[in-house]
């Protein structure tokens, strides 16, 4: 039986303002579709696997009840709430031994709350094949992004060999690198052989358990220890290393496999890709009522039905005005906001804007 997993505990801290701590990304709607990320993420997976009977979403404690509201057909024992956020590697090992309670035999896949895919056969396609794969081979399947750019904000997969006996196209993987700069980034779309890291993986959940065993020992013990015990993994979950699944297993292990998909997929990651997931008004991109004279490749945002944004003389900035905060910041600036919300962090005074 096939498990899909959302992580839905990120902070999304580079939508910032819009993005806060009592509502991140993957609860916010972007477009016009009316759903949020989260939703239109179950939907995608409601649509492939048919229901939400084995869909499971992972969560941070502060976010329970917002799951709850966004997906109101998830069955309560399906949604796993960490304690505190532990990154990725621990989130993941979290679903995959609470699978293998259930079905020992089972193939996860482990899907981000937050991202687009605007070709829902293509990835119907592409995650029948991955699953397929799982099912048969002892591989950790990765869905790799044939890259449209080169992009400075992703993670590249470098695709070895190809598997001759798949149905579809099915390469080992060589290696992972996290986000280049913008000249190896160029290089990397010049050989052919790189894909974006889109952070989507399937594998069957003994695979991915004697990975975390090998890699990760000291993640897996005290975690599948503690799992045997009621109210275990909370006590023992503010003490785990934080590591993302990257780092902890898929970067060293040698049973790598990837598939290349073009799914119509962006992470949106921060407040540029609001110029790929909208149309824009001319040579800016505005939600909400916005003037502008000798204005330029601007992003406006607002969430005040009343409010206006009016700019004069600015090229490529991002503006956006979102409750009782008001961000301007360059385009080619906007990975920093993270820094901004750190520091708002340091002075208690101002940690209400987070």
């Amino acid at each position: 039986m096939f498990y899909p997993v959302i992580l839905a505990g990120g902070s999304g801290e580079r939508f910032w303002p819009l993005s806060r701590k009592r509502k991140p990304k993957q609860f916010l709607t972007l477009d016009d579709g009316g759903r949020s990320l989260l939703q239109a993420t179950a939907d995608r997976l409601t649509e492939t696997c048919g229901d939400q009977e084995r869909l499971m979403v992972v969560t941070a404690s502060d976010h329970r009840t917002q799951v709850l509201e966004h997906l109101p057909e998830l069955p309560l024992e399906n949604l796993l709430v960490e304690p505190v956020p532990r990154d990725t590697a621990a989130a993941i090992l979290y679903a995959a031994l609470t699978i293998a309670r259930e079905d020992p035999l089972a193939v996860m896949g482990v899907f981000p709350a937050d991202h687009r895919i605007q070709d829902q056969a293509a990835f119907t396609g592409v995650l029948a094949q991955a699953v397929q794969h799982a099912a048969a081979q002892d591989h950790l399947v990765t869905l790799g992004i044939a890259p449209q750019f080169p992009a400075t904000g992703y993670g590249y997969i470098e695709r070895g060999e190809i598997f001759p006996e798949t149905a579809g196209k099915m390469y080992a993987v060589r290696r992972f690198t996290e986000k280049p700069d913008a000249e190896t980034a160029a290089e990397f779309l010049a050989t052919g052989r790189y894909l974006w890291n889109s952070g989507m993986f399937v594998w069957r959940v003994q695979v991915i358990l004697e990975a975390y065993k090998t890699f990760v020992p000291e993640l897996y013990g005290p975690m599948a220890e503690a799992a045997q015990v009621r109210g275990g993994l909370r006590r023992i979950y503010p003490g785990l290393p934080r590591i993302s699944v990257d780092y902890a297993i898929l970067e060293r292990a040698n049973n790598v496999a990837v598939i290349p998909a073009d799914l119509g997929w962006d992470d949106l990651g921060d407040w540029n890709a609001l110029e790929r997931l909208l149309k824009g008004d001319g040579d800016n991109v505005a939600v909400g009522r916005h003037i502008g004279l000798d204005t330029g490749g601007a992003i406006l945002y607002t969430t005040g039905g009343d409010d206006l944004i009016a700019t004069i003389g600015l090229e490529d900035v991002v503006v956006v005005r979102a409750g009782d905060v008001t961000l301007v910041v360059r385009k080619d600036r906007t990975q920093d906001i993270k820094k901004v919300v750190s520091q708002l962090k340091s002075f208690p005074e101002l940690e209400k804007f987070v």
